[in-house]
């Protein structure tokens, strides 16, 4: 069975997110004075052919682990679903 796993990938909320802070003086300049913070992540979608939700779940944390996130970084949150 196919499962997608949706995968968002954050900055920490100690490191400073130049891009997101970028975003903020931009909004502002557009007149968008009530927007008080933008931070920029990543959005990865994965088909993962496994035989369990458990099995996909195990392969999703793996490459987060391994390729998607810079533990040191960055944060990670996968949501499955049957496709």
């Amino acid at each position: 069975m196919a499962y997608k796993a949706k995968i968002r990938v954050t900055l920490r909320p100690s490191i400073l997110d130049v891009q997101g802070k970028a975003v903020e003086h931009a909004l502002d300049n557009l007149g968008y004075s009530t927007v008080e913070s933008a931070r920029i992540g990543k959005y990865i979608e994965v088909i993962i052919d496994e035989e369990s939700v458990a099995d996909a779940e195990r392969v999703a944390l793996e490459i987060c682990q391994k390729l998607l996130a810079n533990p040191v970084m960055e944060d990670y949150s996968i949501e499955l679903e049957s496709t």
